[in-house]
């Protein structure tokens, strides 16, 4: 497209493209915006090196006046979105680019692949965090997901709500709390489970947590009680029917005198196992696989598609698709969350604007990102990080209680064009 647009002399075109999602996966109720911080960094070091303009000159991707352009390429445009964390419907103008269209073009792919995973992360962080109604979750995922999506993982959901993270690189990197729990692989390693449990306890102190699967569970709570006494931290369950087990092991626990140790479970849990659990004397949870995944919905299902351009006389024209099923709405677009008398968020009003209008009543959407290819620094790094989880738990006490139920339902919020 680069290419043919430059050699038709309208690679230089001011347009605008905007991030969308037609739907919401799965019959969910609300997305959540997840990957900014990281995107706009990413943009920012976005290069042709030698090696990359080497390789297009040999496959004959692209004509050599083109490679002269791209050797040079730098995104110098303007961003603005929604802020990360913050909720999204279908329609939500949630990252809107302004530039030339070969340098916003480019951008396509980089830009989808990050919120496309991020939001799909954080999505099904947040409806799990819903689930476990203030009780803390650990992110422990990485083993189930690529090496650098696991730390992406780790990010998304400790916007979303997660607590704590068992990736020491996303805490290096992100500033996220991190936490972890010994293997099955420690405990059979030593010559019997008590030889382990004492170990660990030498090592970490009695705050630690045990885990007691291994074996027989009543044997080892008995014996983590012995080795760490009754201030024993945590205990980790990792099989078993849950319900019924963490019954019997809270009874266990506080006859032996153990009252403040807590449970944690783990063992292949989503939004629905964490609902399961409620009414258990559940204290934790840990989360893997179903997290990292999106818990079945592994993208946001976001596009990324031009909805405005100048023409040759400056002026802005409205462009849209008008595929069956794909149509698009063209135009540049204001959204602002619209409440009702007390406070309740009631519906995601996306204005179409054609110049300086007033901004409509509402809280305000958009924010700005990256002026003049330079990203504004308050999302950026571990501060960007917690800014987004601060504005994604406000985001969420916006929302009309029947957004958190787990069934598949409407979007919480109807998207109003205006």
């Amino acid at each position: 497209m680069l290419d043919a647009a430059m050699l038709s002399g309208t690679h230089e075109r001011d347009c605008v493209f905007e991030v969308f999602a037609r739907s919401l996966p799965g019959g969910r109720r609300y997305g959540v915006v997840a990957g900014t911080g990281r995107l706009l960094e990413l943009i920012e070091r976005f290069r042709f090196e030698d090696e990359e303009l080497t390789w297009l000159r040999d496959n004959r991707v692209v004509r050599d006046e083109t490679l002269d352009w791209l050797a040079d390429y730098r995104f110098n445009g303007t961003i603005r979105g929604y802020r990360e964390g913050e909720l999204y419907f279908p329609g939500s103008p949630v990252l809107v680019v302004d530039a030339p269209f070969g340098e916003g073009v480019l951008l396509e792919t980089l830009v989808l692949s990050v919120l496309n995973h991020d939001s799909a992360i954080a999505g099904a962080a947040a409806r799990m965090v819903s689930a476990a109604a203030g009780r803390p979750l650990a992110e422990m995922g990485s083993r189930r997901a690529h090496e650098q999506a696991a730390v992406a993982a780790a990010r998304a959901a400790y916007i979303a709500g997660f607590g704590a993270t068992s990736n020491l690189e996303a805490g290096r990197t992100w500033g996220i709390p991190t936490m972890g729990t010994a293997a099955h692989a420690f405990t059979l390693l030593h010559d019997s489970e008590e030889d382990a449990f004492r170990a660990q306890v030498r090592t970490l102190g009695p705050q630690t947590t045990l885990l007691v699967d291994t074996y027989d569970v009543h044997k080892a709570i008995e014996t983590a009680v012995r080795v760490a006494g009754t201030e024993l931290g945590a205990v980790r369950l990792d099989s078993g029917d849950l319900p019924v087990l963490v019954a019997s092991v809270r009874a266990q626990l506080d006859a032996l005198g153990a009252t403040k140790t807590r449970i944690t479970v783990t063992n292949d849990l989503d939004e629905f196992a964490i609902a399961a659990l409620r009414a258990s004397p559940v204290d934790s949870y840990g989360v893997g696989t179903s997290l990292v995944t999106g818990s079945g919905a592994p993208t946001a299902g976001m596009v990324y598609k031009l909805v405005a351009r100048k023409d040759e006389t400056g002026s802005w024209i409205p462009v849209a698709k008008a595929s069956t099923g794909k149509a698009s709405i063209g135009g540049r677009k204001v959204p602002v969350r619209g409440f009702d008398r007390v406070g309740v968020a009631s519906a995601e009003e996306i204005h179409i604007v054609q110049g300086r209008e007033a901004l409509p009543k509402g809280r305000p959407l958009h924010v700005s990102l990256m002026t003049g290819g330079v990203a504004d620094d308050r999302h950026l790094g571990a501060q960007g990080v917690e800014a987004a989880r601060r504005h994604h738990a406000i985001a969420r006490e916006e929302l009309p209680e029947s957004a958190f139920r787990l069934g598949r339902g409407e979007p919480a919020l109807p998207t109003e064009y205006v």
